[in-house]
């Protein structure tokens, strides 16, 4: 190897370093921001036009060798609690959206629960979102799981509304908290017509699970929290990250506010034989 040959190497593997010292800057005030467990596809998107920002000429390949070499991937997590009772006497509803896909916000919503853990015992996570734009339109953390969780909930999200005029459904699972009529009536008062999943296929639910399991995993809801007050406190923190901050695949990489009122993306769903919903 010529000289020149071994100083262009060197001053090549010096503007190496220096890059992935920069990266893994970025990266980590990143993740202080959004979330520590948002994958390596969406960060990249996001930090993308700051690599170009600091002439930093690096690929997506490249960028996960980095978070590769440096222990940054996120890890796969596994969940194991259920929040549902199925076995009651309440009237469980008809499946209303088997096999069909919303095309606007506000047309469906789905809800579900999940546990937080803190030292005092679990408390419970009540969750209403928007099926279209993925939005976390309303959500209640308790210390309980009464059917009061959830009609909270959707209270909030009733709030929320920004097409009031237009047709909504609420899809659950058949857990009693939504099939309580206290619940029940609560949503058809407001105009709110009420779907419940047929089966315990999950993905008759899917997106609700789905979301659950973000808050949880990337935001860390699923660690042990000191007390209620706190993880409310941080319950409410991580919502408003996850719509106002975080980008998801399903909306071409864009937030869920931005979505919920600018309506112009193709819904993207888990079943392969879907419809849409007709135009209401």
């Amino acid at each position: 190897m010529s000289k020149q040959a071994f100083y262009k190497r060197l001053k090549a593997q010096e503007n190496k370093q220096l890059n992935d010292e920069k990266i893994i800057i970025m990266i980590q005030d990143y993740r202080k921001v959004v979330a520590q467990r948002t994958g390596g596809i969406k960060r990249y998107a996001e930090l993308k036009q700051g690599f170009i920002n600091q002439e930093i000429k690096i690929g997506r390949d490249k960028f996960y060798d980095v978070l590769r070499l440096h222990n940054l991937l996120v890890p796969k997590l596994k969940n194991y609690i259920t929040t549902t009772n199925c076995n009651h006497q309440f009237r469980k509803y008809k499946n209303l959206i088997k096999d069909q896909v919303p095309n606007r916000s506000e047309q469906l919503w789905v809800s579900d629960i999940t546990y937080i853990k803190t030292d005092n015992g679990h408390n419970y996570l009540a969750i209403v979102t928007d099926a279209y734009s993925k939005q976390i339109m309303g959500y209640k953390l308790d210390n309980n799981i009464k059917t009061s969780l959830c009609t909270e909930a959707l209270e909030m999200a009733i709030k929320n509304r920004k097409y009031r005029d237009k047709r909504l459904i609420h899809h659950s699972d058949r857990g009693s908290q939504y099939c309580n009529p206290k619940y029940t009536a609560f949503a058809e008062e407001n105009g709110i017509m009420i779907s419940i999943t047929e089966q315990y296929d999950p993905y008759e639910n899917a997106i609700a699970e789905r979301i659950n399991r973000t808050l949880k995993y990337e935001y860390g809801l699923r660690n042990c929290i000191k007390n209620t007050n706190i993880a409310q406190e941080v319950t409410k923190q991580v919502v408003y990250i996850y719509n106002n901050l975080r980008t998801l695949f399903s909306l071409g990489l864009r937030k869920p506010a931005e979505v919920h009122l600018n309506p112009n993306i193709k819904y993207k769903s888990y079943r392969k034989n879907k419809l849409n919903f007709g135009k209401n």
